[in-house]
């Protein structure tokens, strides 16, 4: 094993500060922002505008990385992202706030295109699985870290706008000393809204919705456990409870729809997580306890549609289109990630912190409904027509690139 993955510890590495800088800053800022007094509606925009670069980023990028080169694309990115973060500290106020996040989720999707194409490229067919299985961890493991960090300083000091700087430039140094050649170039990244429905409609619709919840939840999770009052440690633990409790749900509920009709399992999923999400909108728990068990059962199904929604839709594609399909699904994602956040400060800014959860619901159980429908409308493939199920890396992180580092998809384009 150690042999397979020698080649890509620097990109590996490299992946694991970046995750950790991105985990950092992204809980930081809406931390500091509501003791600073923003409004959860301006907090959403920062969610809005970082989702915004980032779909930006991973359609014109590969223009920037083909004219320049890789590894000087990734440096200039990774350097990019420090010094935001770095103004972020020197500059609190709101309106510079959300044009600066712009200019991070470009780079960000610009640096993870650079590492996930990378990977792939050094990737054989006996180590793309392991490589792959590693990645997953590290996607996990670098933004719980980040976000983890919160617990042991001042956010109302520079302190953390300076560790995510210098995070944001150790991220550089492994592929900067590294004397490996770069890879192909990127290939453009088109968003074709047809074809994306008449693949799949119910994969369209529900990929948009999950976008709007995980978008919603993943900005102002933090600005709900503050206004909670909530410690700074607390809120950590539970944006990580939230990830890993996704994480570990992905197998069972992968396997479970390789078995049945994946609608079903999407079905189920949402409802759980309209569920989870209504009783903490109806009912407000305070006891940490059951607070945290209904966050943890809201991240196992909510975190999990992603990859069930991807799979259905491969299910439908042929082996050639499984990256475009794929890709596409991620961009359409990322606009829903671009409402999600707008949507649920304004509902926070009208009727209170948990009306965060309002608007997850609302997103969840639109997307029961549709597949319900749907599924009286067009018949189940059977189970050995269909694609194995394949989790995938955090959506919020993952770029176009990351389906062609997918085992699944990998081995198709390699004898």
């Amino acid at each position: 094993m150690s042999r397979n993955l020698l080649p890509v510890l620097s990109l590996l590495l490299g992946a694991l500060f970046l995750l950790a800088g991105n985990g950092l800053h992204g809980l930081l800022l809406p931390l500091r922002g509501t003791a600073e007094g923003f409004s959860p509606a301006t907090l959403g925009l920062l969610g809005t505008s970082w989702a915004s670069g980032f779909v930006l980023g991973c359609i014109f990028a590969p223009r920037v990385v083909r004219r320049v080169g890789h590894v000087r694309a990734f440096s200039a990115f990774c350097a990019m992202t420090a010094i935001i973060a770095l103004l972020t500290g020197l500059f609190v106020d709101s309106i510079a706030w959300i044009l600066l996040r712009a200019v991070t989720g470009f780079s960000v999707a610009a640096a993870f295109m650079i590492i996930e194409s990378w990977l792939n490229e050094r990737a054989t067919n006996e180590s793309r699985g392991q490589i792959f299985s590693l990645y997953m961890m590290i996607n996990y493991t670098g933004i719980v870290l980040g976000q983890m960090a919160v617990a042991f300083g001042d956010i109302m000091a520079a302190g953390f706008f300076m560790i995510t700087g210098i995070l944001y430039c150790l991220a550089l140094l492994p592929t900067a000393v590294s004397t490996a050649g770069s890879p192909m170039p990127l290939k453009d990244v088109k968003l074709d809204l047809k074809s994306l429905y008449r693949n799949s409609p119910i994969s369209f619709v529900g990929i948009l919705l999950v976008g709007i919840a995980n978008g919603c939840f993943g900005t102002l999770a933090a600005v709900f456990g503050t206004r909670m009052d909530m410690t700074q440690t607390t809120v950590a633990l539970m944006m990580s409870l939230t990830l890993f409790a996704g994480a570990l749900a992905q197998w069972p509920a992968g396997r479970l729809s390789d078995r049945i009709d994946r609608r079903y399992v999407l079905v189920g999923l949402a409802v759980l997580a309209s569920l989870a999400g209504l009783l903490l909108f109806a009912f407000s728990p305070d006891d940490i306890i059951l607070l945290f068990s209904i966050i943890a059962v809201y991240g196992a199904a909510s975190y999990t549609l992603y990859s069930i929604i991807v799979a259905h839709a491969n299910d439908f594609a042929s082996q050639e289109d499984f990256v475009r399909i794929s890709g596409g699904l991620l961009l359409l994602y990322g606009v829903g990630t671009i409402i999600g956040p707008m949507i649920g400060g304004l509902a926070m800014d009208m009727f209170g912190p948990h009306a965060l959860f309002a608007v997850t619901v609302f997103a969840h159980v639109m997307l029961s409904v549709y597949a319900l429908v749907r599924i009286h409308v067009r018949s189940a493939l059977a189970p050995e027509t269909r694609e194995a199920f394949q989790s995938l890396p955090s959506s919020r992180l993952a770029t176009p690139e990351s389906f062609n580092l997918a085992p699944k998809q990998g081995t198709a384009d390699k004898p």
